[in-house]
């Protein structure tokens, strides 16, 4: 059985995993550290309804009692403080999306990773069901993809990082620049679009909105034909804790790299980077410290103000 520490329980997603973990014998979570914005009814509640072993006082305690920690904070600021503890134990830390929201911490994690920490992450839309079973098609059968269309809804990272990933998922690495190319606007929402350029000729197209849930759905377009799929959102949370757990037993597994997952919050920090230019394309190699990055303790701010009780 998988020891899971939890840290941060602010979103929906530690009892979403906590579901999916019901269903079999592979993991739990153990304990719990929270310094958010959840009341210590609602930590309480979370420890009743998953049967947890208790509630840390510090993340060195809950790090030093679990086989891997979930960074579940939405304050992406703060996702690498609160990993530290279970890096520095020499544990593997899964870290929810966004992994970061700016350009000094994807430095930390490309070094974290040098010196030897276990990083996984981060958006389940990467490992979705229906992804894996197009990537699982003979090319032959399904052609060469040539360019991949996106959409994804409800604001523009905390929820556009997941098609950007799933994307990632779709091509793999060698994004190369992003050109903003414009906003459509109706009833005081919006959706923005994006053109993501690869190194081997192919590309990618992705569509954020604001104010509304959308659906991920992906297009793709290959030598062949068109393959176009709406992932199932009822299954997302599974399809990830299923490579998790097979990564933590020892198994073969889909787990994508640090440096993918750092290429994908780069594709991001790119596309407001090139919205903040008027729409010229932006290099993510000639990203700098300068550029528009994501405000994290923000968002929690406003997530926090919004959120409802969940336990």
């Amino acid at each position: 059985m998988i020891r899971i520490g939890a840290v941060n329980i602010d979103t929906s997603h530690p009892l979403g995993f906590g579901e999916v973990m019901e269903k079999d014998d592979r993991a739990r979570y153990v304990g719990v550290y929270n310094d958010s914005f959840r009341p210590d009814s609602e930590v309480e509640g979370f420890i009743r309804r998953f049967g947890l072993e208790k509630r840390c006082n510090t993340l060195e305690e809950l790090a030093a009692m679990c086989d891997i920690g979930f960074i579940h904070g939405c304050d992406w600021d703060d996702h690498l403080r609160c990993a530290m503890p279970f890096i520095e134990q020499g544990k593997p830390v899964f870290i929810d999306k966004p992994l970061v929201g700016n350009l000094a911490d994807c430095r930390r994690v490309e070094q974290l990773v040098k010196d030897g920490a276990v990083i996984l992450g981060a958006s389940s839309a990467r490992y979705a069901y229906e992804v894996q079973q197009f990537l699982a098609l003979p090319e032959e059968e399904r052609g060469e993809v040539v360019n991949v269309f996106g959409t994804a809804g409800v604001d523009e990272f905390n929820y556009g990082v997941h098609i950007a990933e799933a994307i990632g998922g779709i091509l793999g690495q060698g994004a190369q620049s992003v050109r903003y190319m414009g906003r459509g606007e109706a009833g005081g929402k919006y959706s923005e679009s994006y053109f993501v350029q690869y190194e081997n000729g192919k590309s990618a197209v992705f569509n954020t909105f604001t104010g509304t849930w959308q659906p991920f759905v992906l297009t793709i377009m290959t030598t062949k034909t068109t393959h176009h799929f709406r992932m199932d959102s009822n299954r997302l949370y599974e399809a990830l804790m299923c490579e998790i757990c097979n990564y933590m037993e020892g198994k073969p597994n889909l787990l994508a790299g640090p440096d993918a997952l750092l290429e994908s919050v780069k594709v991001m920090l790119a596309a407001t980077a090139s919205r903040a230019q008027g729409g010229v394309p932006v290099a993510l190699d000639a990203l700098t410290d300068a550029m528009p990055a994501y405000d994290g303790r923000a968002f929690c701010r406003s997530y926090g103000a919004a959120a409802g009780r969940l336990y």
